[in-house]
């Protein structure tokens, strides 16, 4: 998309830039001086109106009126004869090309207008883009921070786990140790008891 708006802006720039040396051109010579406009010139500035009208027919469409359209095609078809140079071309001369003047004018403008629309448009989409790169940017962080936080609570879960089963068999080695000391304890007992009865019997003999 970027790649498209840059040959378009391009394209205008080229356009407007031809269309400006073409009206600098024609002001020079405007009113009755035009007679005397080198033919090169007027070529010149016929072939620039012929090829950004068709360069950019469908962005004039609605820039140029059917009047002014014919009036173009006649400059271009035939740029030396569209100027009257009968003795009468005072009468003539100065609205015709005043019109081609004015043809300029509308065309530059119309591409002027254009070219601010899209680099308004692509300026509005690239803050669009920026805005939804920086949104996805944080949406990244916080889930890095999320997974950073539960890996560090499962490590703490392992570690309480280890230790739990430390616990459980220590536990187990004190119970057992208690067990072996309470059988010694019977152990003990029964054999006190014994040497009492023991002890009974020989008093009693």
């Amino acid at each position: 998309q970027l790649a498209e708006f840059n040959a378009e802006e391009k394209d205008l720039l080229e356009s407007i830039s031809a269309l400006k040396a073409a009206i600098t051109v024609l002001s020079k010579h405007h009113g009755g001086s035009l007679l005397q406009m080198p033919r090169s010139h007027m070529l010149s500035v016929a072939a620039t109106l012929q090829h950004e009208m068709r360069k950019h027919s469908g962005l004039l469409a609605g820039a140029l009126s059917p009047s002014e359209r014919r009036a173009a095609n006649s400059f271009i078809q035939a740029p030396e004869d569209y100027f009257d140079a009968t003795p009468t071309f005072k009468q003539s001369y100065a609205p015709q090309s005043g019109e081609i003047f004015g043809i300029l004018k509308q065309m530059k403008e119309t591409f002027e207008s254009n070219l601010s629309e899209s680099q308004k448009e692509e300026m509005a989409n690239q803050k669009a883009y920026e805005d939804l790169k920086a949104a996805k940017e944080e949406e990244i962080t916080a889930g890095q921070a999320q997974i950073d936080t539960k890996t560090g609570e499962l490590a703490t879960t392992d570690e309480k786990n280890a230790q739990a089963k430390e616990d459980v068999v220590d536990t187990k080695a004190s119970l057992s140790a208690d067990e072996q000391f309470l059988m010694m304890l019977k152990e003990k007992c029964q054999m006190t008891d014994k040497e009492w009865e023991e002890r009974q019997k020989t008093r009693q003999q």
